[in-house]
């Protein structure tokens, strides 16, 4: 009885802490989430600039100039494309470095943090980095062209190859995170598995296989989690490299936003494509959170 007691004052105590606790986080969420989505989602109904009242109500009509918007439909396919890249060669490759580096050699710690570097750097500078690199006229691919002999191509200039140029700086920028987690969580693997698996004759690929990336599979979920949200949300690299040109050709979804909403001053029509992104973000979370509970 004593004990039955006892067990009743410890879940009141957890009640209470988890009462405590929940009113600020509710705060928080409404402040930063709920109202912020809320006024997008009215504002998104009129044909307003944002300055003084939004009085032109036009309802639906917002959302059906998005999707007739050629280029947001080229924005929406290009997010899908970052997205299909940094699932299909960003994170192997990290994957890949992540095996090699995470066994101490001659090197190993320097080539860690050279890999790393390019996260570590603002992706504002990353892009002006970049447009300097990608410069058909002074910049260092035009000296490697100039070197054979050959005009060097002005990549960002192109609408068939600007996305493609931006594409490569996000693989370079960011698979340098997902290695030094897959590093980390390596470190984590019990060696008493890997040596019982070598004792029973299995070969490197095959521990690799049935061993290390089983043990690495909530890392892997993790990394798929941060490449699709870093994806959606690609901004900061697109605006110093191409502002979304030519031709609107490289537009990501929250490019198009900005430019089309902001710039242009139709902040009714960039507030529907805000809704628009976040209801797709919701979809993704959803999505996510079923994968990993049938997972696990």
């Amino acid at each position: 009885m004593a004990a039955l007691a006892g067990r009743r004052v410890a879940d009141v105590g957890k009640l209470s802490t988890i009462l405590l606790f929940l009113p600020p986080a509710l705060l928080l969420f409404t402040l930063f989430v709920v109202l912020p989505v809320g006024e997008a989602a009215w504002y998104s109904g009129f044909n307003w600039n944002g300055f003084g009242k939004p009085t032109n109500w036009i309802g639906l009509d917002n959302y059906r100039f998005v999707f007739d918007n050629r280029a947001f439909g080229t924005a929406f396919k290009n997010n899908l494309l970052i997205i299909v890249v940094s699932l299909v060669i960003q994170l192997p490759l990290a994957l890949s470095l992540a095996i090699i580096l995470a066994d101490r050699f001659r090197g190993s710690v320097a080539l860690r943090m050279v890999f790393f570097l390019p996260y570590i750097l603002a992706e504002i500078a990353t892009g002006l980095i970049f447009s300097f690199v990608y410069d058909g006229d002074y910049g260092l691919l035009a000296a490697i062209y100039k070197s054979f002999g050959a005009e060097a191509p002005h990549l960002l200039a192109s609408p068939q190859t600007a996305f493609a140029a931006i594409l490569v700086v996000v693989v370079w920028k960011y698979f340098g995170f997902h290695m030094m987690l897959f590093i980390a969580a390596l470190q984590t693997i019990d060696r008493s598995m890997l040596e019982a698996a070598r004792i029973d004759g299995a070969s490197r690929w095959q521990s690799l296989r049935y061993v290390v990336i089983p043990s690495l599979a909530p890392t892997i979920r993790l990394s798929v989690f941060f490449a699709i949200v870093g994806s959606l949300q690609l901004f900061d690299l697109v605006m110093p490299l191409t502002r979304g040109g030519p031709s609107d050709s490289s537009h990501t979804m929250v490019s198009f936003l900005y430019t089309f909403g902001i710039t242009r001053m139709r902040v009714g029509f960039g507030s529907a494509v805000g809704v628009i992104l976040f209801l797709i973000c919701v979809v993704f979370a959803f999505t996510y959170k079923r994968w990993i509970m049938r997972d696990e």
